[in-house]
């Protein structure tokens, strides 16, 4: 007979029920899953935006990481940042996120390993040559940091290791850790997304011919539809486009151009603007020079009555690229070297903003300096800064390859950085408000202030313009020197602007996300660090002997005295 008075049945019972309840709050877990955040900058939180593009995936992604197999130890905490930022992903997506990690060096032939690396790039994953030390010898290795996602079919490659390569590694790795969040769902939500949105780019006015614009045209085919918008044609207002684009004008807007253009911001439509102020003709630099003259492109008014104002004048900068120059002759063939050109900055200095928050180095290619002045009710960003040492020329500016043979001296560039781009956010007032409109125009749909909307100006034309190959002629991507090789990340600020432009549902706000890196003390690991490893090691030794001390002395008492 059972005795259920028993003090060892008791302790059974108990058994069981704490191990059903076990079960039950895993089988709970797993349906409702629950995690706290302790951290100082909410490391492991999600931005609310990118759960609701989790939450509202239909079938399955699949992602496939290319970074796995032997690996220094920075790039293993990537790694690791990596599958924990998908397995948060997973807790809102459930069995709609799938992944797996990959070693792209793993081939069964050379060949075979090329030719997946050759496809790798195809996808616009970019590799990297690491070198780091293993077993006391320097070992390279070409990895690549990047990603492939596929939904229904499609797939889009993705390069998760970006950030300012003027930075540290360990810098620049925690910046990519930082944007793992946002590039990961960005790319769900470009898969994800059946309507592209719509881009206009406005010609007509002398702007750069089809193939000066092929990487900018590339682009932002990647994303988005981009249509040519011929304004003398229309009659009526600019419907259906997301967003405008207007790169590099050199002739006039006219007035009914310009009408049609402030009617679509009132009417709540973005726009993006790449102008030059200046006019410099670069062949004609050689010897004593050529003048830069100001464009007249009548759009000036209109930036004016939006709160900024694109100065005439000329930027200088000890931060710069360099520009191929003939200083001389061997023989008969001309003698050509690379100089720094201080007219074309590279720029580091950025805002915390989320279009430029982590972005590499830019490349202008003669700018001038923006002011704000009055507006009411615009919040004005600045994005984009030159360095500490710049120096602004103002009119009359002579261009001469002969000022390259004076050094750059930081002592002759004191202007202090000067904003090179603006971002403008708000109700904008019409320029037409209490005027007469164009003649031609029905001025019965008129709106005199805007809805919310935003606009972003950048002081350079050529920020946009692609160069060419010099050995075949062919286009390059959008920001790469022909000479040097070097890829500046003005690709990337033009998708950061328009996603922030364009984007409805905050995802760019993902952008925000700081990871501080909190690095050990190396002078003091070095001088005490012998002395933490021997009480590491020591001192749980101690105290356990201790702790079975006390116990025995308690034991003893206890039934000592039974």
């Amino acid at each position: 007979m059972v005795n259920f008075s028993s003090k060892k049945l008791y302790h059974i019972q108990i058994f069981i029920v704490a191990f059903l309840g076990i079960l039950l709050v895993n089988q709970l877990s797993a349906l409702f899953p629950l995690q706290f955040d302790t951290t100082e900058e909410k490391r492991y939180t999600l931005h609310p935006s990118v759960k609701n593009v989790l939450r509202n995936l239909q079938e399955p992604v699949t992602i496939e990481v290319f970074l796995d197999g032997e690996l220094p130890a920075n790039f293993r905490r990537f790694q690791t940042a990596i599958r924990r930022t998908l397995e948060q992903f997973s807790l809102y997506a459930g069995n709609n996120i799938q992944f797996s990690f990959t070693d792209p060096s793993i081939a069964a032939s050379n060949q075979a390993r090329n030719q997946f690396y050759r496809s790798l790039i195809d996808k616009g994953i970019q590799p990297s040559n690491i070198a780091y030390t293993r077993d006391g010898e320097k070992t390279e290795k070409l990895i690549f940091p990047g990603v492939s996602v596929i939904y229904r079919g499609n797939e889009q490659g993705v390069t998760l290791l970006k950030g300012n390569r003027a930075m540290s590694i360990e810098e620049m790795l925690n910046q990519s850790v930082e944007g793992l969040e946002y590039e990961l769902a960005n790319a769900i939500k470009q898969l994800q997304s059946s309507n592209r949105k719509k881009i206009g780019f406005i010609v007509g006015h002398d702007e750069p011919d089809t193939s000066e614009l092929a990487g900018f045209t590339n682009a932002i085919l990647a994303r988005y539809d981009l249509f040519r918008i011929s304004l003398p044609e229309r009659s009526t207002k600019l419907i259906g486009y997301d967003g405008i684009i207007i790169g590099k004008p050199a002739s006039r807007f006219n007035e009914k151009e310009k009408y049609l253009l402030d009617q679509y911001i009132m009417n709540g439509g973005r726009l993006m603007v790449f102008v030059d102020a200046l006019s410099v003709n670069m062949n004609e630099a050689e010897g004593e020079g050529t003048i830069a003259f100001p464009y007249e492109l009548n759009i000036e008014d209109m930036l004016f009555k939006y709160g900024v104002r694109i100065n005439r004048d000329y930027v200088a900068d000890v931060n710069c690229g360099n520009t191929p120059v003939i200083t001389g002759n061997i023989g008969n063939q001309p003698r050509i070297e690379m100089l720094p050109w201080p007219y074309w900055p590279v720029i580091t200095n950025y805002a915390k903003h989320p279009v430029v928050r982590n972005l590499d180095a830019t490349w202008f290619r003669g700018t001038s300096t923006i002011d704000t002045v009055k507006a009411g009710g615009i919040l004005k960003t600045p994005l984009m800064f030159t360095s500490d040492y710049t120096k602004v020329f103002t009119p009359p500016v002579r261009i001469s390859y002969n000022d390259l043979q004076d050094k750059l001296r930081p002592e002759s560039f004191q202007s202090g950085p000067k904003a090179l781009a603006y971002l403008l956010e708000g109700k904008f007032t019409s320029l037409y408000k209490n005027r007469f409109p164009p003649r031609g125009i029905d001025h019965k749909e008129f709106r005199e202030e805007s809805l919310d909307t935003k606009i972003i100006v950048v002081s350079d034309g050529d920020f946009i313009r692609n160069d060419f190959n010099p050995e075949n002629d062919n286009p390059l991507p959008m920001g790469m020197d022909a000479y040097s090789q070097t890829t500046y990340a003005n690709e990337d600020f033009l998708i950061n602007a328009l996603d922030y432009l364009v984007d409805e549902d905050g995802l760019m706000l993902a952008r925000n996300r700081e990871v501080k890196i909190r690095p050990l003390n190396k002078v003091a690991i070095q001088t005490t660090g012998n002395t933490w490893k021997w009480v590491n090691m020591i001192l749980p030794v101690v105290l356990i002997i201790i702790f079975g001390i006390i116990k025995g002395i308690m034991r003893k008492r206890k039934f000592g005295k039974i």
